[in-house]
């Protein structure tokens, strides 16, 4: 029997997440021509906080043809600066032990760093921008809108995967409906951290990868421009096109402006409290604007004056969660996308950007398939993997690592770290930085390598030596 041309393969795709839409899109720009996009969700009403959108996921919606639109109402960040307050106010105040006479010094808006990231542009072509996660999933969304060999499956989940080849096989279940059965020639999995096909791939392949408990959790806070007008040192945030870190002991928050600078966008990293006896599954609660307060009440009075502008009620708190690295993120004709393979803390702001790269280098494998046959796409599969699983998975453990750093006490890593930070400021911003995200030797790292020319130029010895 004939074997079928390689784009008119059917390729599916669960999930309508930035990886997913990512995956549609590249696969349609490659000239796939049957591309499903399997979505629980009846919509995409896209909700979310701010996101950084870091040179190395610019290049590829700009390839994409996606760039012009999301970066419309971007906001560029020229700088960055790291705030702090003093370690033993700090621990007093979280620990409730501070008395009448006990100094505050640390209630204060010291800096300890400031960089200028004008050199992104001029090093990697593009700014380091950020915007609101609207933004940047509708313009995903509008591409593939665009193309005749995307259908979108809304309110549809994906309930089992029982079949990894020749020919993928797994169950839709419609919301108003009866589930059935869909087989396809490739199925790329991009449903994120709670990915029914990762626990099924796993199952078959008889391996675990727990789930690793930050023992940290997040505040992600939205304010409106007209929120904060009327107190001046506020404004001067919103205004401002640059990021700034506020970091204590085991806590820390970032902030910046995004929507062409009408919202203010704050995301938080202190100790997990609510959902430390919650199942594994819990991922949001409601949470209390008091216990919000209280957490980064020896935070400086700017900061707190951001957070009482908060509504009551609206309080949203998420727990922070990573997998083990997996053994293998392929099986058969299936392979994992974005979340569902290596979720990762927020403290790199890649989380978007590395499932943006996976579905661009996907692309770029599948293109080149010398044939559809199950053992080719199988080894395509794999050389996807193999550009991009040591990558994802240091990038994960430098967000990591990122934090801990961030989240010192008194001790001698603190020591070291604040020594860092003095060489920083005496050198203008010339040296080490402690947060890696801003770090020229990470950046080179992180925004200096391009997955897709790698996919391009090196497919074919890395598929014959497969």
């Amino acid at each position: 029997m004939a074997i079928q041309p390689i784009r008119s393969m059917k390729v599916c795709i669960v999930g309508a997440g930035m990886g997913g839409l990512a995956c549609a899109l590249a696969l349609a720009k490659e000239g796939f021509e049957n591309i499903e996009v399997y979505e629980t969700a009846s919509s995409l009403g896209f909700v979310g906080a701010g996101i950084q959108l870091a040179p190395n996921m610019s290049r590829i919606l700009d390839r994409l043809g996606v760039w012009k639109e999301i970066e419309a109402e971007a906001v560029i960040l020229r700088d960055t600066s790291i705030r702090g307050t003093d370690s033993r106010f700090q621990r007093l105040a979280y620990e409730g032990n501070f008395g009448t006479n006990d100094e505050i010094e640390g209630a204060t808006d010291k800096e300890l760093g400031h960089v200028d990231l004008a050199y992104i542009e001029e090093t990697y072509k593009y700014p380091h921008m950020v915007g609101h996660r609207h933004s940047l999933a509708n313009g995903l969304y509008n591409g593939c809108l665009k193309e005749k060999s995307i259908k979108f499956y809304f309110k549809t989940a994906v309930q089992d995967v029982a079949s990894f080849g020749p020919k993928p096989t797994f169950t839709a279940a419609p919301r108003d409906g009866k589930p059935y059965s869909v087989t396809c020639d490739i199925l790329l999995a991009s449903d994120g951290i709670k990915s029914v096909a990762r626990v099924a791939m796993l199952k078959d392949l008889g391996v675990t990868a727990d789930i690793v408990d930050s023992h940290s959790a997040a505040y992600r806070i939205m304010l409106n421009r007209s929120q904060m007008e009327s107190d001046p040192e506020l404004l001067a945030l919103i205004e401002h096109e640059g990021v700034n870190r506020w970091i204590g002991e085991r806590r820390h928050i970032i902030a910046y402006p995004v929507s062409n600078k009408q919202i203010y966008n704050m995301s938080t990293t202190q100790p997990d409290v609510n959902f430390a006896a919650a199942p594994s599954e819990t991922y949001t609660t409601k949470g209390s604007k008091k216990a919000m307060l209280e957490v980064f009440g020896d935070f400086c009075p700017k900061v707190l004056r951001l957070l009482n502008l908060v509504p009551e009620g609206e309080v949203c708190e998420w727990k922070l969660r990573i997998h083990e690295p997996l053994p293998t993120w392929i099986h058969g004709s299936v392979a994992l996308v974005g979340d569902a393979c290596h979720p990762t803390l927020p403290h790199m702001a890649q989380g978007a950007a590395q499932a943006i790269e996976d579905a661009a280098v996907l692309g770029a494998v599948l293109a080149q398939l010398p044939d559809s046959s199950p053992e080719s796409v199988n080894k395509g599969l794999r050389v996807y993997e193999k550009i991009r699983k040591e990558r994802a998975e240091m990038l994960v453990e430098l967000a990591a690592a990122s934090a801990r750093g961030l989240h010192l006490g008194e001790g001698k890593a603190k020591e070291e770290r604040d020594r860092q930070f003095a060489e920083l400021r005496a050198k203008g911003g010339k040296a080490t930085v402690p947060d890696k995200w801003a770090d020229a030797d990470v950046q080179k790292i992180v925004y200096g390598v391009d997955c897709v020319k790698i996919a391009q130029e090196d497919f074919r010895d890395m598929y014959d030596n497969m």
